[in-house]
């Protein structure tokens, strides 16, 4: 393994969504990440979230799984669960019970208390619940949910990962660890900032009357003459020029650029002309410029296209399409990412590595102990 996190032991607890993702952005830049899971069984190449990973799979309700679960934590730096409030302490596994070094990062979707706290949830809930999916609405469509990014991946895996680095740093300095809450209801309103300036300043509106939310001419999509669309973000004054002449227009055919009453009348005007031409037409008349307009590639053309190709922004692993390492770092240049390997798949190494000999491990597989 090579990567700036190489020093790094961390513990993760099997589980679904940005928890997982969190210790694969670990473990792509060099942390040893070591997965408990509830039962072994067969890799599978496209669940790119264990790639990297090594994995040991234990039955955590017998005291012989819970002793060696506590020992891989003993040995741990980091450990990260997903579960929710009160799991790991039924399991007898909850911060107290571990070293004051370790840090110990939650992820949860409500925090680890409040009065929704134990109740389920997904990112469309919290998205709701926080206010946010309620800028994503227009005057007559209900709000629709931006995949599952926003909350558990941007609120819920970035927040924990921030955490975890900021408790690394304090422990060195400390000597100690601590508990990382990670919620992703706490998450979301943190990425809130530059909205609620403008909240407060009076400069946003309803929904879908907003320069970010779709209304403005110059923030949003188009549709091409082959039914397919171009994203257009010329924010800047410079660069909406820039999308003016490519348009065909000049300063003297469209009104102001901030002229909000004419933000309808000037969205018809675009999408006639975009709808004139095909998006292959409209992708080499701005292509290179900055008018800040791209063509909506599908995800296996953004596979192939020029820039992501040569940066490596995909990748295929196994066969499978998937993200680079990102961020990209000095001292690991060019290192490629790591297929996943199966739950259970290196439990016999990590019993070694915890001393068991040969017969002990044999007899843990043969009592159930290890899977």
């Amino acid at each position: 393994m090579t990567g700036p996190l190489t020093t790094l032991k961390v513990v993760e607890f099997a589980g679904l969504g940005p928890a997982p993702l969190a210790g694969q952005l670990l473990a792509d830049l060099g942390a040893q990440v070591t997965v408990i899971d509830r039962a072994s069984g067969p890799a599978q190449p496209e669940d790119v979230n264990r790639r990297g990973k090594r994995s040991i799979a234990l039955d955590l309700k017998s005291e012989t799984g819970l002793t060696i679960a506590r020992a891989i934590i003993a040995d741990a730096d980091i450990l990260i669960e997903g579960f929710r409030p009160g799991v790991m302490e039924r399991l007898g596994l909850g911060p107290e019970t571990c070293p004051d070094r370790l840090i110990y990062a939650r992820m949860t979707g409500w925090g680890q208390e409040g009065p929704l706290a134990h109740t389920a949830g997904h990112d469309i809930t919290y998205l709701a619940q926080t206010g946010v999916l309620s800028l994503l609405a227009t005057a007559d469509a209900p709000p629709r949910p931006p995949l599952n990014l926003v909350a558990d991946y941007g609120g819920g895996t970035m927040f924990l990962v921030y955490g975890v680095m900021a408790a690394v740093i304090e422990r060195a300095v400390t000597g100690r660890g601590q508990v990382v809450d990670a919620a992703m209801i706490d998450g979301v309103p943190a990425m809130m900032g530059l909205i609620h300036t403008l909240m407060a300043q009076g400069q946003w509106r309803a929904p879908g009357a907003n320069w970010l939310d779709g209304a403005a001419p110059f923030y949003r999509c188009y549709r091409c003459s082959d039914g397919r669309d171009m994203a257009v973000g010329a924010l800047e004054p410079q660069f909406y020029a820039q999308l003016l002449g490519g348009l065909g227009l000049g300063a003297g055919d469209v009104p102001p650029q901030m002229d909000e009453s004419a933000w309808p009348r000037v969205c018809a005007q675009f999408a006639g002309i975009f709808a004139s031409k095909p998006q292959s037409h409209w992708t080499q008349v701005f292509t290179g410029t900055d008018a800040c307009v791209a063509p909506v590639l599908t995800m296996e053309e953004a596979a192939v296209d020029a820039h992501l190709a040569q940066r490596g922004t995909y990748t295929v692993v196994d066969g499978v399409l998937q993200a680079g390492i990102a961020p990209r770092m000095s001292s690991m240049s060019g290192a490629p990412a790591r297929a996943p390997t199966g739950p259970g798949a290196q439990a016999n190494a990590i019993l070694a590595e915890l001393g068991y000999e040969a017969t002990a491990i044999a007899a843990l597989r043969a009592a159930g102990d290890v899977t």
